[in-house]
C-alpha cells in the first residue's frame, strides 16, 4: 500500500480533468486492505474508489476524502458448476481488457463482446458494463466487497447486486469497495450469438451466428475503434469517457412515435425499451466536432462528449446540461448521464 498526499487526479482519468485528492492510496496486495480500512478511518467521509478513471469526472476542487486505486490483480480458475460452466475468481484491480483476452485464450465464452472496454474488473458490476449484446449480468456469480456501513467484508450474489441497464446497488453509492468477483463462463471455441448488427456486418455473418471467440473480439474492436471507443485509437478524441449518456428508457407511446421516425429503438434484457442516445443527440442538431463550451465538444467520430485543452469539470457538466436541455426540447426524450462524479461539487460548479 502506497500513500501520497495532494496528488492531482486529472492524470489518473481518461478525461484529464479534476483537482487533487487529499490522500491517494495505491493498493496492490489484497492482504493490505485492512491497513487501508484503518487509514481511511482517519478521514471524516467514506473513501472513494478509483479504477482506471475511464468513466469518471473529477471535480475541479478535487476530493477531500481518501481515494483508493485498487491495483490488485490476478485470476484464479475455480471449479466447474453443475451445469458445466467454469468459475473464475478475479481481483478487483485486474484489467478488464486483460481479463477478456485471457478468457478467449482459455476458450471460455461469455465475455468476448466486451473486448476493448477500458477499466478494471471491479468496476464492471457498478454499472453492469455491457456492449454489443453482452453484459456483466450474463456471467457474474458473486461480488466480495468491503461494506463501510457494516465495517466488514460481505459477499453479494448476482441477484443482490441489483444489476440493470448500466446500474446496480453500487452505482452512485460509496457504501461498498469491491474486492474480488466470481464469473461463470462456458467452455466453447465459439462466441455467444452475435446480436449486434454492426458486429455481424463486420464479420459478414447473419445476426444470431456464433463465430470463433477471437474473430468476435476482433470485429468488436473494429466497430469500437470506428467510434473512437478504444483508448489510444484516436489522438484527436483521446480525452473521452466513452458514452457520456445512457440510451434512455421510453414509454410504449414514445417508442411507437420514435420507430415511426426510424429511430433505433430496442428492447433490453432488463425488460426496458430504449432509444439510442447517439440518435437523439444527432436529432437535436448536434454535429460531429461541434463545440459546446470552452474545451468541450462533440467527438469527431461518435455522438458523445470529449475534452480538449482548457476543459474543466464545471465546463464539462455545463456541456452535459446543454446537450440534455436541447435534446429534450427537440425530441421530447430526456437523456441520462452515465458518467460518475467524484469529489467536492460546490453550488454552481456542476456535479450530480
Amino acid at each position: 500500500m502506497r500513500v501520497t498526499y495532494g496528488v492531482p487526479l486529472a492524470p489518473m482519468t481518461t478525461l484529464g480533468i479534476g483537482g487533487p485528492a487529499a490522500a491517494f492510496v495505491d493498493l496492490y496486495d489484497p492482504a493490505d486492505f485492512p491497513s487501508f480500512v484503518e487509514f481511511a478511518g482517519t478521514f471524516p467521509d467514506t473513501p472513494v474508489c478509483l479504477g482506471t478513471g475511464s468513466n469518471v469526472l473529477v471535480s475541479d476542487f478535487g476530493c477531500s476524502s481518501a481515494v483508493v486505486r485498487m491495483s490488485t490483480t490476478g485470476v484464479r480458475m475455480a471449479e466447474e458448476t453443475a451445469d458445466g460452466r467454469t468459475l473464475i475468481e478475479v481481483q478487483a484491480g485486474h484489467s478488464l481488457v486483460d481479463l477478456v483476452d485471457m478468457t478467449i485464450d482459455e476458450g471460455l465464452s461469455g465475455m468476448e463482446m466486451l473486448a476493448g472496454i477500458p477499466g478494471t474488473a471491479g468496476a464492471t458490476p457498478v454499472q453492469n458494463v455491457g456492449a454489443y449484446g453482452q453484459e456483466i449480468s450474463d456471467t457474474l456469480v458473486e461480488v466480495t466487497a468491503w461494506d463501510w456501513a457494516l465495517g466488514r467484508s460481505v459477499t453479494l450474489d448476482a441477484a443482490a447486486c441489483g444489476l440493470g441497464h448500466r446500474t446496480s446497488v453500487f452505482k452512485g453509492a460509496r457504501r461498498w469497495t469491491v474486492l474480488k468477483l466470481v464469473f461463470a463462463l462456458r467452455r466453447s471455441p465459439l462466441s455467444t450469438p452475435v446480436t449486434h448488427r454492426a458486429v455481424a456486418a463486420e464479420l459478414d455473418v447473419p445476426v444470431g451466428s456464433r463465430v470463433p471467440l477471437a474473430e468476435a473480439a476482433r470485429s468488436v474492436l473494429v466497430v469500437r475503434k470506428g467510434k473512437g471507443m478504444v483508448l489510444g485509437c484516436c489522438d484527436t478524441d483521446r480525452r473521452s469517457v466513452g458514452s457520456v449518456f445512457l440510451s434512455p428508457e421510453v414509454s410504449p407511446a414514445q417508442a411507437e412515435r420514435l420507430r415511426a421516425q426510424n429511430a433505433p429503438v430496442s428492447d433490453f434484457p432488463d425488460g426496458s425499451t430504449r432509444v439510442s442516445a447517439s440518435w437523439l443527440i444527432r436529432q437535436a442538431g448536434f454535429e460531429l466536432s461541434t463545440p459546446i463550451v470552452h474545451g468541450v465538444r462533440v467527438s469527431s467520430l461518435h455522438y458523445t462528449l470529449v475534452a480538449d485543452a482548457g476543459a474543466s469539470a464545471a465546463g464539462f457538466t455545463r456541456a452535459i446540461d446543454i446537450v440534455l436541455e436541447e435534446t429534450l426540447l427537440r425530441t421530447g426524450v430526456r437523456l441520462i448521464p452515465e458518467i460518475d462524479y467524484l469529489g467536492e461539487w460546490k453550488p454552481g460548479s456542476g456535479g450530480r
